[in-house]
């Protein structure tokens, strides 16, 4: 066994005019994330029990797209998502459409210890919620006045976006795009503006269990009823004996990938080491999507990669190493 690893992501495709100010308030809520994480694994904590208490966090802070800033539909409301993954006996659980749940990564872990299924959906999760007694709040406490503003934006220009920190100022449509050099499409539909967004969590504890965690709020301006990568097992999230692996980025593009699943799929039958299995998928897997993730493995290792122009990411290891960034 490696020791201990952990790391931490905030979302993928940053938007290259991003403020210093705002740089520094990602990296700030990183490291806090990260410390609460090596707080619990240095007291032995379980690495499903830090992904939850790590995701719990992000989701709490309005700064990412998840819990409380999450992005809003077509119709001005929140549809929040998210998934955890044990990878010691592959347990999982996940939950999507959820509208009043305050961490909506608590209620997923509920499905997975609590419930005999593995994805509870819309009306059926809030019932759930309900049954087990978790935090609920109104769907206002979710909507910040960046977000309304984001989504208007969005409807202007007829587009979905995937962040409320594009477009650079002064640029709206597919002059914002065309700014940051992303692409236009989305499953061969137009979009104008790209900047996916998403937090997750990926740990390996002493023992050698690995364990991941992804949450969102999806799509600024999505239909009602989308559900995006991260709720759905072997997509956005996936953890086994092996590797926890969380995935943030274009939704439509790691569903088709099943790219998570496949990180851990090629140290399994490809025998890669665990960084050229992500620099692998990231390669080949993505036909034309943009998309990052960050994991973990049994031996203590911990990886990151990405195809955009950034992606939100801390890590640490046992032996000392911590590190916090946002671009290559």
């Amino acid at each position: 066994m490696g020791g201990w690893a952990i790391a931490v992501h905030g979302g993928a495709g940053v938007d290259p005019n991003l403020p210093a100010e705002r740089q520094e308030e990602a990296k700030q809520l990183l490291t806090r994330c990260l410390n609460l994480g090596i707080s619990a694994l240095e007291s032995n904590a379980s690495a499903i029990d830090v992904v939850e208490l790590v995701v719990r966090e992000l989701e709490t802070d309005p700064l990412f797209n998840s819990g409380r800033g999450s992005a809003l539909t077509e119709k001005g409301t929140v549809e929040m998502e998210a998934s955890i993954m044990d990878g010691t006996r592959r347990r999982c659980g996940a939950v999507s459409g959820v509208t009043t749940v305050k961490n909506p990564i608590s209620l997923a872990r509920l499905v997975m210890d609590k419930s005999p299924h593995s994805y509870l959906a819309f009306s059926g999760a809030e019932a759930f919620a309900r049954q087990q007694g978790v935090e609920l709040v109104e769907n206002e406490y979710f909507i910040t006045e960046d977000n309304v503003g984001m989504l208007k934006l969005a409807k202007e220009a007829n587009s979905i976006l995937f962040d409320y920190r594009i477009p650079p100022v002064g640029c709206a449509g597919e002059a914002a795009a065309t700014a940051i050099d992303l692409p236009t499409k989305m499953n061969g539909l137009p979009i104008s503006v790209y900047s996916p967004e998403t937090v997750g969590c990926v740990v390996v504890d002493r023992e050698g269990r690995c364990a991941a965690g992804t949450s969102t709020g999806g799509l600024m301006n999505k239909m009602v009823g989308r559900i995006g990568d991260s709720p759905l097992i072997g997509a956005g999230t996936y953890a086994s004996e092996l590797c926890g692996v969380s995935c943030t980025g274009e939704g439509e593009a790691i569903i088709r990938a099943t790219l998570a699943r496949d990180v851990a799929a090629v140290m399994e039958y490809k025998g890669l080491e665990l960084q050229e299995a992500v620099d692998y998928v990231i390669k080949n897997r993505l036909d034309e999507g943009f998309a990052g993730l960050i994991a973990v493995s049994d031996k203590g290792e911990v990886a990151c990669g990405f195809n955009c122009n950034g992606m939100f990411r801390g890590i640490a290891t046992e032996d000392g190493f911590m590190e916090v960034a946002i671009w290559e």
